[in-house]
């Protein structure tokens, strides 16, 4: 221990200036430079600043030129809009000319006396320009009003040529018309002049055809010199009056630009001034600096610096060096006297030795328990020299490569590159790392162990430099990742074997991350955008597509992430490589993480191109299809008519037989009866009228009176019937009836048939049926069953019998049974029974329409259904179900 020298006392401390005064004083003569740089750099501003702000007015007003022209553009493109389609622009053209002159104004007010002139004719041509908008306006009304009245004209013509024989006139007007509607519809009104000329060129002897012509052209060519007007009026003053206002703006902008290089000019001599102003003044602050910082470093850093050299031969073992300047009455000698404290107490050190030894135990103690987690660890832990010797080794790399020890491990080789590492080159890339950034992090590479067997580690390690910066040794740890590079191989594996079966698959798959980039796409899809799979992993669509110059938008593949479901099958098209439009049938769904988030989206398209053509095929095929059906509906219909009035005609031929006979008979009755008065008459007038002869002539009179009664009740009771079901048949709308009395008048009138051809038609109807339905069809349908009896299943004369039977079927139903003993009809007859225009008898005269007519009415009209039973020799039956209340939706069919 030495004795303390203590410091000196504040009565013999020399005074001097603090640190704080000397640098505050440097400061404040810095700050007057400063201050002058400033107001040098203010008086420079201003200026500047004029002149900017007269470029800012400029610039003002090279913008108003630049919405005079946008503004002027839009009130073109409104008139030019308002030409081509009138309706709806008038208020548009408005519009833009208010903006126009509201920008006008403006901009007069921001330009100099002598530039307002040019505003001045900017207004007087957008007067103008108003003018020509106003004529056009009104040619345009007229327009309007000769192109309403034209469909007249026309219709008058088309009615004046339907009523013309005149082949030829007819067929040159109708071409006429067609290159007039050619000419209105392109909106070439010089073609319509040219075919209403030619219209009236044309020699037409018909007065009222030649006058309709004459009409309807002149209102066409009427419309064609509207048209020209408008068209010349576009052309002379919107047109002209356009380029003029857009001339003076660019004479405006002429006038602001050479403004603005006479401001620029003066700019940059303002500039140069300040920039050699700014020189000066700097240079005059950098040598007030040098001579503040020399006074500083006189005053404070020297004596520092010697304060700093005694503290260092203190430190180094000579604690008797006197610590200078603590005799100053400063900061300087602040620290001055706290070195000396520091000095003193440097002389207490060896008190700490002991310490210092005790601390040394506590290293060694750790470095046991470094040591014992060394051996203990489950990574491998080792200590290489950059020559590839090994320095030290745990057990847990020992056991890793296959050796019982660590001992044996450093004795069993002798340079890692050559004996551990499978490629040197990895040895050469981890010395790299080392040399570069000293150290390495997950450094992956292959070793071979004792056994030869190759493991795959993962090193992370730092590199320890001598004091010379010299690496001598590598210490690290690795782990072994060979299991986890097996599992990445196999993933790999996969991976491959998925790419390679979706590459054989005709369809485009894909799958995209969150970002909608690629991270799979089969080769089908590579090849709409022609380009590689792996190409395009990490690109997005659009990326891909604009190769090409073409785009599809991301929307559905968005719509997934939002929804966070399958969107479900749906149609989209865009162009492949080549150019071509492709069609797609599209599904996207999402594939889903862990946490139930959406980690990718996969899409599978199918190219529907040939199911679309062949969709259009269809189509056309179904319209040329559906023309012909409607064709053939309508001929259809037309031998229906046919049909129902040949039956109607073979029923009134019935009736009328039938009746022939009662009247003949009551005819004859009442000649004879006449005969006989005649004769009682004269008997009468001879005066020799016998009693014998009165009974006589009542007895004639009263049995003619009772044939004449009898005879003519029959035949009252047939025209009745007759006048029933034709006025059935003829009326549409449903009534309520009785079934079993309009069964009898239909069978009435079908009777004076029978005998004919030799049948007998028995007839069986339950009492009280009655039905809301329609009495005509259902008496249509009894004479076409009954005509078709006839004709079919009784041939060459054969006697038989038909029966009807008509009973109740249920609560709301009717069953109506016809059926005869004929001939019967075999299974492909029988098939096709219904069918329209089938027949076996179509030498003879036969539609085969009677029961097509019977299966429509039965199952529309009636809202029923109808069965047939036959067998060849077994006679033929009918049955039908009718609804008593007639559906109204089928009856309306």
């Amino acid at each position: 221990m030495t004795a303390e020298t203590p410091p000196n006392p504040p009565n013999n401390r020399v005074r001097s200036l603090s640190i704080g005064q000397m640098t505050f004083g440097s400061f404040m003569l810095v700050l007057a430079v400063i201050v002058v740089t400033g107001a040098a750099s203010v008086i420079a501003i201003r200026h500047i600043d004029q002149t900017f702000v007269e470029l800012q007015r400029l610039q003002a007003v090279g913008d108003l030129a630049e919405d005079i022209d946008r503004r002027m553009n839009e009130l073109r493109l409104a008139a030019r809009d308002f030409v081509t389609d009138p309706g709806g622009q008038s208020a548009q053209i408005a519009e833009a000319t208010t903006a126009l002159s509201d920008v006008l104004k403006k901009t007069r007010l921001e330009l100099a006396p002598e530039q307002q002139d040019m505003i001045d004719g900017v207004t007087e041509r957008l007067s103008t320009y108003r003018t020509g908008i106003e004529r056009i306006s009104v040619l345009i009304a007229r327009r309007a009003d000769l192109i309403t009245g034209l469909p007249p004209l026309r219709d008058k013509l088309d009615a004046a040529i339907a009523a013309s024989s005149d082949a030829n006139v007819t067929a040159q007007l109708f071409q006429f018309q067609n290159r007039i509607s050619a000419g209105l519809l392109a909106r070439n009104p010089s073609a319509a002049e040219v075919a209403a000329q030619g219209i009236r060129a044309m020699a037409i002897p018909d007065p009222k055809l030649r006058e309709a012509a004459n009409d309807y052209a002149e209102a066409v060519v009427a419309i064609s010199v509207r048209e020209r007007q408008i068209a010349e009026i576009d052309k002379e003053v919107l047109g002209t009056e356009g380029r003029l206002i857009q001339r003076v703006t660019e004479l405006l902008r002429e006038v602001s630009a050479r403004r603005g290089h006479v401001l620029a000019r003066e700019f940059a001599r303002t500039l140069a001034e300040a920039k050699w102003q700014s020189i000066v003044l700097g240079s005059m602050g950098v040598l007030i600096g040098l001579f503040a910082a020399a006074l500083v470093v006189r005053r404070t850093v020297r004596p520092l610096a010697r304060i700093a050299a005694a503290i260092r031969s203190v430190a180094g073992g000579e604690p008797n060096v006197p610590i200078p300047q603590t005799d100053v009455d400063n900061e300087i000698g602040d620290i001055a006297r706290a070195a000396e404290v520091f000095r003193t107490t440097l002389i207490d050190a060896d008190a700490a030795r002991e310490a210092a030894v005790r601390a040394l135990a506590e290293q060694r103690q750790a470095e046991e328990s470094y040591r014992k987690l060394f051996e203990s660890s489950v990574d491998g832990i080792y200590v290489t020299t950059p020559g590839g010797e090994l320095l030290d080794a745990n057990p847990a790399l020992a056991r890793m490569m296959g050796y019982a020890t660590p001992q044996d491990l450093i004795a069993g080789i002798n340079d890692v590159a050559e004996s551990v590492y499978v490629h040197k080159s990895a040895r050469e890339e981890y010395q790299r790392l080392m040399q570069r950034d000293g150290m390495v992090r997950e450094f992956e590479y292959q070793v071979r162990a004792r056994d030869g067997t190759v493991l795959w580690l993962s090193d992370s390690a730092g590199a320890v430099r001598n004091e010379a910066g010299e690496i001598v040794r590598y210490e690290g740890v690795v782990r072994d990742i060979t299991e986890e590079k097996r599992a990445e191989d196999a993933i790999a594996e996969g991976r491959r074997l998925l790419q390679q079966v979706i590459d054989t698959v005709p369809a485009v798959i894909n799958v995209k991350d969150k970002n909608l980039r690629y991270v799979l796409m089969n080769r089908y899809m590579a090849g709409i955008f022609g380009i590689e799979p792996q190409d395009a992993i990490g690109r997005t669509t659009g990326d891909l597509m604009s190769r090409y110059g073409a785009a599809k938008t991301d929307e559905h593949d968005k719509r997934v992430l939002t929804a966070g479901r399958e969107l479900g099958f749906y149609e989209e098209e865009y162009k492949d490589s080549a150019g071509n439009m492709r069609q797609w049938l599209v599904n996207k769904l999402p594939l889903l993480d862990a946490e139930g988030e959406i980690e990718n989206i996969v899409t599978v398209a199918l190219d529907i191109g040939e199911r679309k053509r062949g969709e259009q095929e269809m189509r056309k095929a179904r319209d040329a299809a559906e023309l012909a059906l409607r064709n053939l509906r309508e001929t259809q219909n037309s031998l229906i008519e046919a049909e129902k009035l040949a039956a109607l005609g073979r029923l009134v031929a019935g009736v009328a037989h039938e009746v022939n006979n009662p009247v003949g008979i009551s005819l004859t009755v009442a000649s004879a009866l006449e005969r006989k008065t005649a004769n009682f008459t004269a008997e009468v007038a001879r005066g020799e009228l016998r009693r014998s002869s009165l009974n006589e002539y009542l007895d004639t009179s009263r049995d003619a009176s009772s044939q004449l009664v009898a005879n003519l009740n029959r035949a009252a009771e047939l025209i009745q019937s007759f006048k029933q079901v034709a006025a059935d048949r003829n009326y549409s709308d449903k009534r309520v009836f009785d079934l079993g009395d309009l069964t009898e008048q239909v069978v009435m009138s079908l009777r004076p048939g029978l005998r004919k051809h030799n049948l007998t038609l028995n007839v069986e109807c339950q009492p009280n049926l009655s039905m809301n339905s329609y009495p005509g069809p259902y008496g249509q349908v009894l004479t076409n069953l009954f005509l078709n009896a006839v004709a079919h299943a009784f041939p060459d004369g054969r006697a038989g019998t038909v029966e009807i039977q008509v009973r109740e079927s249920g609560k709301d139903n009717v069953e109506v049974l016809f059926s005869d003993n004929g001939i019967g009809m075999s299974m492909d007859v029988r098939r096709r029974a219904f069918d329209p225009f089938f027949t076996t008898r179509r030498d003879q005269g036969g539609t085969g329409l009677g029961l097509h007519i019977v299966y429509s009415i039965v199952t529309t009209r009636l809202g029923g259904r109808l069965d047939l039973d036959s067998e060849p020799g077994g006679g033929t039956r009918i049955q039908m179900i009718l609804p008593r209340v007639a559906p109204v939706e089928l009856a309306a069919e």
